[in-house]
């Protein structure tokens, strides 16, 4: 016996659809459910449900399974059919951690989940804690950065369906690494999205990627309770540790109870269940330290957030690139405020917004491993008109140097996939739109958004090109050449110091100095000192102390003296005092 439901509270009439027999007609419930049992359907039965008179046949809107992709019907699954081998796992919390992002479709050359778990080896060598996957929910098409899914509960069936992101979460488990997943509940993607059929999921307001989810409006107690469900599940039956949330600066909600605070609240519950840590990670470009205050104290109580300003200090320091959103930063000064406290704009002057943006964190009471920060991520990559890394253009003095400063900084780093060993591959923003229409439009706006910042539109690679997604591949035959394999070791090494030292790992932000020189930059940290030579020549520094020991440098040449160090040019060193 098998108990159908679904939730469409504006409908008159709702039918279930099975694979050869008669429709079913609903029954209609209390705030706007339709229930129906049928005896004989089990797991592995399709079904689908039609709407009034409208004979269209939509897929469950919380379906757990779309084997014939997102517009055919849903097929039942049982969560409790797999086999799970991870009983003893307890977690891994994200602070003291190392995350480590990558994408199903490009980490392997086979694009799946067995495809990846064939690489965690790799993964625990580097010595990476957690593994943040991008959106794996199914979406129209083959192969997609993630971000148009439209069934929040199916996992994507050309990357293995449910089973095959259980595998993966399984044999993670096993090699003592978490898995972070990253959701998508800001929007839905251009196509397959038949949610909103159902029920007034959307607002007519809309977003840079759509219509805005309805969190405040009439039902809109389904709505976030569809998200909170979604939520719960990925955590509870897919046993993963943790979810980024994906733009949620995008989801306005004007409700006393914010829906972060809900879902933080319901989070809370479900770990207390389990027994063991989940983590909520947010990606907001409000810099409103709000997000990750606990709830005890007024804020809405999620674990950590990426922050952007800790990329831009880095990025537009090494580079010196200083387009778009980068004008502001780009100094020592400007890096400065950042180590020392998470934001850079905190009620400053935003030159890219032409207005005052973001908040001062409390530097003694918030801790840094609050702040999720990276060198690289899918975003400054892929948005970038040609998909390059910064290995395309910076010195691997300065790549290293910029490692350095990420592993040693207050905050919980994150790596991109093949960062570690300097990939020459791109990450392309790439889609398989099966539509025409979509697919031209989606090619059409690249190049006209691109040139509209000085690149040439034949520059900027065709999404829709099989040959975008291929190039995005990493190349795991790199790591045979010597020079990114010193890169690899590089990496270990720096993360097995951060992880020996707990001067390293210290999270709170009251407690790093910072001060800085011409194109040089001291950071304390305890009885550890990192120094760093921005310069293209050799330089001394003098340093608050007698050195007793070089942990770490990143190329050879240092040189200790009684009151200070000399770096050869774009280097780093860890030292202990």
């Amino acid at each position: 016996m098998t108990e159908f439901t679904v939730w469409a509270p504006e409908a008159a009439r709702v039918r279930l659809r099975l694979p050869g027999v008669a429709d079913h007609e609903m029954r209609p419930g209390r705030s706007g459910w339709w229930r129906v049992e049928v005896p004989d359907a089990g797991p592995g039965t399709d079904y689908a449900f039609l709407l009034d008179d409208d004979e269209q046949a939509l897929p469950d809107p919380r379906s757990a399974w779309q084997p014939a992709g997102v517009h055919g019907p849903s097929r039942l699954y049982s969560h409790a059919a797999f086999d799970w081998t991870d009983a003893a796992w307890t977690g891994r919390q994200l602070p003291g951690s190392v995350l480590y992002e990558l994408h199903i479709g490009t980490f392997s050359p086979e694009g799946t989940f067995d495809g990846a778990i064939a690489r965690l080896d790799h993964l625990v060598d580097l010595g990476v804690d957690l593994v943040e996957l991008l959106p794996v929910n199914a979406f129209n098409g083959e192969h997609n950065w993630g971000y148009d899914g439209v069934c929040w509960y199916a996992p994507h069936e050309p990357y293995g369906g449910p089973d095959g992101l259980k595998r993966f979460v399984d044999a993670a488990h096993a090699k003592g690494l978490g898995v972070i997943l990253d959701v998508v509940y800001n929007h839905f993607g251009p196509s397959g999205a038949y949610a909103p059929r159902f029920a007034p999921y959307l607002t007519e307001q809309s977003n840079t990627w759509g219509r805005t989810v309805n969190l405040d409006g009439p039902h809109s107690d389904g709505v976030r309770r569809y998200i909170v469900d979604s939520v719960l599940m990925w955590l509870r039956d897919y046993h993963v540790d943790g979810l980024r949330l994906d733009a949620v600066h995008a989801m306005p909600d004007g409700r006393a109870t914010h829906w972060l605070e809900e879902v933080a609240t319901e989070v809370e519950a479900l770990s207390t269940h389990l027994g063991r840590p989940l983590s909520l990670i947010a990606e907001s470009d409000l810099n409103d330290p709000t997000l990750i205050t606990p709830r005890e104290a007024g804020g809405y109580g999620l674990h950590a957030q990426w922050n952007d300003d800790a990329h831009h200090a880095l990025h537009t320091l090494l580079t010196g690139e200083r387009q778009g959103y980068y004008g502001d930063f780009g100094s020592l000064e400007c890096l400065t405020d950042v180590l020392t406290g998470a934001f850079f704009h905190a009620g400053t002057w935003s030159s890219f917004r032409n207005r005052s943006h973001g908040r001062p964190v409390d530097r003694q009471r918030t801790p840094g491993h609050r702040f999720v920060a990276y060198l690289q991520n899918h975003d400054q990559i892929g948005n970038r008109a040609t998909g390059d890394r910064i290995s395309a253009t910076l010195s691997p003095g300065l790549l290293r140097v910029g490692a350095t400063l990420l592993m040693t900084a207050p905050f919980t780093p994150m790596l991109f996939m093949g960062e570690e060993w300097a990939a020459t591959t791109p990450w392309q923003f790439f889609t398989s739109h099966p539509e025409p229409e979509l697919a031209t439009a989606v090619a059409t706006g690249r190049r006209r958004e691109f040139a509209a910042h000085g690149w040439p539109e034949g520059d900027v690679p065709d999404p829709q090109d099989p040959q975008t997604f291929l190039r995005s591949r990493l190349d795991w035959a790199e790591l045979d050449k010597p020079e990114h394999r010193e890169m690899y070791e590089f990496h270990r090494r720096l993360i097995t110091l951060r992880r020996s030292r707990a001067d390293l790992s210290d999270p709170r932000l009251h407690r790093v100095e910072v001060r800085h020189g011409d194109q040089f930059l001291v950071m304390r940290r305890g009885s550890t000192l990192v120094v760093a030579n921005l310069a293209d020549r050799p330089q001394r520094v003098n340093l608050p102390g007698v050195v007793r020991r070089v942990l770490l440098a990143t190329s050879e040449g240092v040189t200790v003296m009684r009151d200070g160090i000399e770096l050869p040019a774009e280097s780093a060193a860890i030292v202990s005092l």
